[in-house]
């Protein structure tokens, strides 16, 4: 079964509200934004050319997606953005945008 934003942003806000520490403060949040988007980097580079260091894993591209996720949902919900309608506006807008920017495949 898919999740939605939404309950994804549910599951998210009911987790980091079980505790009483609650949400990190947003300049927190964007420096963990930073680090895991970091790890997915060195991930794509590992997979895409770069050989990792000596005893370095290559890394888990899922999971490190997986945690940029789980830190941007959290920001989403400390802010206030319902991610929902969000990703909904920003695919009319690139949809509108960006219509014949590319070339369609056949049949598309």
């Amino acid at each position: 079964m898919a999740l939605t934003f939404r309950e994804a942003q549910e599951e998210v806000d009911a987790w980091i509200s079980s505790f009483r520490e609650g949400y990190f403060p947003p300049l927190l949040m964007l420096a963990r934004l930073a680090e895991e988007l970091g790890e997915l980097a060195r991930v794509l580079a590992h997979r895409h050319g770069k050989t990792p260091k000596p005893g370095e894993a290559e890394g888990d591209l899922a999971e490190e997606l997986g945690d940029l996720l789980f830190v941007l949902i959290s920001l989403a919900n400390r802010e206030g953005v319902d991610l929902e309608a969000a990703f909904r506006r920003v695919m009319a807008k690139y949809r509108a945008r960006d219509r014949s920017r590319w070339t369609p495949k056949d049949g598309g």
